[in-house]
């Protein structure tokens, strides 16, 4: 088994729902994500996915969160956009931009700051 991740970063503002503390006000972070991508084998040139491919698809999905306030977002108008939420939400719209590549979207992980993260993934061994 083979992995590659690659980290990115976007900045947005989120205040929590439903949350009694400092973080149900408006507040901002750079926040960064990382993709971890598997697979069985190589391809012909020794490489699980090109990471440029990787890089630009990541990209492209957070481009519909950089510099927004997230609350705002469509997919974040009944879902509170928690550090959860958003790996799901990036999870979820990278996945399929990977298709028709031979490998296996493992975890996105999304760091509001330089001690606190979350992550998503599924049961999906290649």
């Amino acid at each position: 088994m083979y992995e590659i991740k690659i980290e990115d970063r976007f900045s947005g503002a989120h205040r929590l729902r439903n949350y009694h503390g400092k973080c149900e006000a408006l507040h901002g972070h750079n926040w960064r994500v990382e993709v971890l991508v598997l697979a069985n084998s190589l391809d012909e040139a020794g490489m699980v996915l090109d990471f440029k491919i990787l890089k630009e698809t990541t990209r492209k999905v957070l481009g519909t969160l950089d510099h927004k306030y997230l609350n705002e977002v469509r997919d974040f108008l009944q879902v509170n956009p928690s550090s959860e939420n958003i790996a799901r939400y990036i999870f979820d719209r990278l996945k399929p931009l990977l298709e028709g590549h031979e490998v296996v979207l493992k975890k996105v992980t999304a760091w509001e700051s330089d001690t606190a993260c979350a992550s998503y993934a599924e049961d999906n061994e290649p």
